[in-house]
C-alpha cells in the first residue's frame, strides 16, 4: 500500500481485489489490436468493435443496459432512484495510437465500470453514464476528439469526408461499423440529460511519480495552439561568405528556437516544444536559405498562452530584422482550454482525502474527450500516476494497488455526489 495511504483512512477492503480485476481486464483489452505485435486499435477498424464488444459484456455484467450510438460510442447506462434521470457521465476513449500503451484511455472504462459495479444496489438520486467514446487520438483520420464532439453536439458534418491512408472516407468506415452517419445529430445530447463528465486518466508527465502521490485532480485541460514557420534568408557557399555578410535562415531559425524555450521557462503555467526542424538546401557546404520548423505551445489559461505567443513573435520579428532574413507563420491549430468545474474539484478534493492521500492539484497538458464534452455540461478529471510519466508508448505502466485506490475514489464519489447544483446548471442552460 502506498505510504501515504493506510487501512485507517477508511479504505473498502475491496481494494485490492478491485485493483487486480482492472488490470486483468486491460491486459485482455489490449489484446483487441490490429497488429499482432505491438497495441494499434483505430477508430472504427476490427480491433475497435472487438473491444467494444468486450467492453459491452463488463457494463452487461455490471448491471448497466448498453447500446452503441451513431457514430460508435459505447454508452452503458444504470438508472437512478427513477426512470430517466439526468446521468453523470464517467468514461474515456476506447482508441489508442500506433503501437501504444495499454492505459491511456481504456483506464478510465474500466476503473469507471469496476466502481459502478460496486454500488451494489445502493440507490442513487441520478443515472450514470459510462462512456467508451471512440477517436480520441485522431490517428486514424485527420480529425480528433470524433466521438466526444459527437456527443456533445459539435461535431462538424464535413468531418465526415476525410479520408485515411488508404482512402477510405470515415462515412464509408462509420457505415462499415454499423453507425449511422446520415444520423450523427442523434447522437447528441441535450443539457437538460446530463450533470457532468468525470474522467479517470494516467498523468502521462511525471509529477505524480515524484511527489510520491498515486492520484492529483486536474485544474484545467491546456488550450493549445500549433504553428508552422519559415524563415528565408540568403543561401551562399559555405566557404567563401564572411560570417559577418551572412543571411543563415538555420542560425536564425535556431536563435528563434531558443526564443520559444526561454519565454516558455520564463512563464508559470506554459510549455513551448520546437518537435521539426528542417533547413534547405540541406546541402553540408551550403549556408541555409531557408529553415522551416514547428512550435506547439500549451497552457491552462488561454490569457497566459495568447500573450507568451504575442512575445514570442515580437522577440522573432526582432531576430529576423537583425539577421537580415523574413519570418511567415502559419496556424494550423488552436483548441482554448477547458477549465475543470470547481464543484466538481471539491467532491474529488473530499474523496481523495478520504482515502488518506494528500490533495494535489495539477493542469493537463495533455488534451483529452473533456475539452469536447465541456461544451456540454461540467467537467472534472482524477489523474493516476504512471511509471516515468512514460505514455503513447509500449512501456506504459501504472500500479495495481493505484487502479485499486482509483476505484475506490470514483466509487466513493458517486456515493456522495449531489445532482442538485449541476440540475441547476443545466437548467440555466436550458433556460
Amino acid at each position: 500500500m502506498d505510504s501515504l495511504t493506510s487501512a485507517a483512512a477508511g479504505l473498502p477492503a475491496w481494494r485490492g481485489e478491485a485493483g487486480a480485476r482492472i488490470m486483468a481486464r486491460l491486459d485482455a483489452l489490449a489484446r483487441h489490436s490490429s497488429e499482432a505485435d505491438a497495441l494499434t486499435r483505430l477508430y472504427l477498424t476490427d480491433a475497435h468493435r472487438d473491444a467494444l464488444a468486450t467492453l459491452g459484456a463488463w457494463m452487461h455484467e455490471a448491471g448497466l443496459a448498453v447500446r452503441q450510438d451513431e457514430v460508435g460510442n459505447l454508452i452503458g447506462r444504470r438508472e437512478g432512484t427513477a426512470p430517466g434521470l439526468p446521468a453523470l457521465l464517467l468514461g474515456s476513449h476506447v482508441d489508442t495510437v500506433r503501437n501504444a500503451g495499454k492505459y491511456d484511455g481504456p483506464l478510465g472504462i474500466v476503473a469507471a465500470i469496476e466502481a459502478v459495479a460496486r454500488l451494489n444496489d445502493t440507490p442513487l438520486p441520478f443515472a450514470i453514464e459510462i462512456l467508451a467514446l471512440g477517436d480520441e487520438e485522431g490517428v486514424r483520420f485527420p480529425a480528433a476528439l470524433t466521438g466526444a464532439r459527437a456527443f456533445a453536439g459539435t461535431l462538424d458534418p464535413a468531418t465526415l469526408a476525410a479520408t485515411d491512408a488508404e482512402g477510405i472516407t470515415m462515412r464509408a468506415a462509420l457505415e462499415a461499423f454499423g453507425g449511422s452517419p446520415d444520423r450523427i445529430a442523434a447522437a447528441a445530447r441535450h443539457e437538460r440529460d446530463v450533470l457532468a463528465y468525470l474522467e479517470l486518466h494516467i498523468e502521462q508527465g511525471p509529477v505524480l511519480e515524484a511527489e510520491g502521490l498515486p492520484v492529483g485532480i486536474v485544474t484545467a485541460i491546456a488550450g493549445a495552439e500549433r504553428h508552422v514557420i519559415e524563415v528565408t534568408g540568403v543561401a551562399g557557399h559555405a566557404g567563401t561568405v564572411p560570417m559577418a555578410l551572412r543571411h543563415d535562415a538555420l542560425a536564425a531559425g535556431a536563435e528563434m528556437v531558443l526564443a520559444a524555450e526561454r519565454i516558455a521557462r520564463e512563464t508559470a503555467d506554459l510549455v513551448a516544444t520546437v518537435g521539426q526542424m528542417t533547413a534547405l538546401p540541406g546541402a553540408v557546404n551550403v549556408i541555409p536559405s531557408a529553415a522551416r520548423f514547428s512550435l506547439d505551445i500549451r497552457s491552462p489559461s488561454d490569457a497566459v498562452r495568447r500573450d507568451a505567443v504575442a512575445r514570442l513573435f515580437m522577440h522573432w520579428r526582432e531576430i529576423a530584422a537583425r539577421r537580415g532574413v523574413t519570418l511567415s507563420s502559419r496556424k494550423n491549430f488552436e483548441e482554448e482550454a477547458a477549465p475543470c468545474a470547481p464543484a466538481l474539484m471539491a467532491l474529488l478534493d473530499a474523496a481523495v482525502t478520504r482515502a488518506g492521500v494528500r490533495v494535489r492539484h495539477l493542469p493537463s497538458g495533455a488534451g483529452h474527450d473533456g475539452l469536447a464534452i465541456a461544451s456540454l455540461c461540467p467537467i472534472g478529471m482524477l489523474f493516476l500516476r504512471c511509471r516515468g510519466g512514460i505514455s503513447h508508448n509500449p512501456a506504459e505502466a501504472i500500479a495495481e494497488e493505484d487502479a485499486g485506490l482509483a476505484a475506490c475514489i470514483l466509487a466513493d464519489t458517486l456515493r456522495h455526489f449531489d445532482p442538485a447544483p449541476f440540475a441547476s446548471h443545466a437548467q440555466t442552460i436550458k433556460d
